[in-house]
């Protein structure tokens, strides 16, 4: 896949902005919720004496709200919006890895910043895997009140298309996530990154 040379443009994103070669980019780990970015983000920012950032986390900082709560009190389009801010935020800063929301990739705007400027690495993982780790916890609110089977499969559907688009594709499976780590870095070293 060809990298972009110039990053999408956005009203708040300068012009001049440099672009890093593909080695010294920021990590960006794209997926389904339930794909395991921010277990593998950490441990793979731990393996290359990287920081990691969680753009969830960083976003109900910056936000102070919880994910939940703006998407109640916000909307969709406002939370997408504050995500590819933090997230421009985050790849303009130091090279980092960082573990994006499910829905982030999916996002154009998101998506071209990412793609002109970091490094994005989906994480693939079979549905029915996905379904058993989203319903062990009562947190995504995509989620709320329907069925996990459905919602990833439809959620699926419509984005797998656009995380086709990462710079790399890393199959994961109910393995340990320490092997999905061992295969991110396996597939960075075959792109030279």
């Amino acid at each position: 896949m060809t990298v972009p040379d110039k990053p999408a443009r956005e009203d708040d994103a300068p012009l001049d902005r440099p672009v890093r070669p593909m080695g010294e980019r920021s990590i960006l780990l794209v997926g389904m919720m339930g794909s395991g970015k921010s277990t593998v983000g950490r441990r793979l920012a731990a393996r290359l004496s990287l920081p990691f950032y969680d753009a969830d986390e960083e976003i109900e900082k910056a936000a102070g709200l919880s994910i939940s709560e703006i998407f109640q009190r916000y909307g969709e389009g406002h939370f997408r919006d504050g995500e590819r801010r933090v997230i421009t935020r985050l790849i303009d800063g130091p090279r980092c890895v960082i573990a994006t929301g499910g829905g982030a990739f999916a996002q154009e705007a998101t998506r071209s910043e990412i793609l002109a400027r970091g490094l994005a690495i989906w994480l693939d993982v079979p549905i029915p895997v996905l379904v058993e780790r989203v319903s062990r916890r009562n947190h995504r609110p995509l989620l709320h009140g329907r069925n996990p089977t459905e919602v990833i499969t439809d959620l699926m559907e419509k984005r797998g298309a656009a995380y086709a688009e990462a710079h790399l594709k890393v199959r994961c499976d109910a393995s340990p996530h320490s092997r999905a780590v061992d295969a991110v870095l396996a597939a960075m070293k075959g792109l030279g990154a």
